[in-house]
């Protein structure tokens, strides 16, 4: 399970140190996709497996479920740890998440979103502004 907030800095190479506790459950590698919000999203194998099979399910005669099945699919990468933990990310979704040296890894139950610094610090803001709201439509659901 994946939870928490940490900041790292993307080095030169585009190399990435993941969480020390995080690294177990990707020792046999991950996928890095695009993800919501300017953010991306780190799946380990068995959870990507899941989701790429439910993408692959959506209906083909549906714009927007081959939009989205195009955002995630076309845009994820197969990574694995190097000795010191770390990934490299594509330029690509370096490119498409904005993120620059400063980055913050968050844990989010089966992934981990990988965010610009001040992009997270200004979303998180925001959220926290609407937390009432967002806790009471999440009442309505159950939640």
């Amino acid at each position: 399970m994946f939870i928490g907030e940490y900041q790292y800095n993307i080095d030169d190479k585009n190399r990435l140190l993941i969480p020390t506790r995080f690294r177990p459950e990707l020792a046999d590698g991950a996928v890095v996709t695009r993800g919501l919000d300017n953010c991306l999203f780190i799946y380990t194998p068995s959870e990507w497996l899941k989701l790429s099979t439910k993408l692959a399910e959506l209906p083909l005669g549906q714009a927007k479920s081959r939009a989205f099945a195009r955002l995630m699919l076309a845009g994820a990468m197969e990574v694995a740890l190097d000795k010191q933990g770390r990934i490299i990310l594509p330029d690509y979704l370096k490119q498409f998440a904005g993120l620059n040296k400063a980055v913050v890894v968050t844990g989010l139950f089966n992934r981990l979103e990988i965010w610009d610094q001040t992009v997270w610090e200004t979303y998180k803001q925001s959220t926290e502004e609407q937390s009432s709201e967002i806790a009471e439509a999440l009442g309505a659901l159950g939640v």
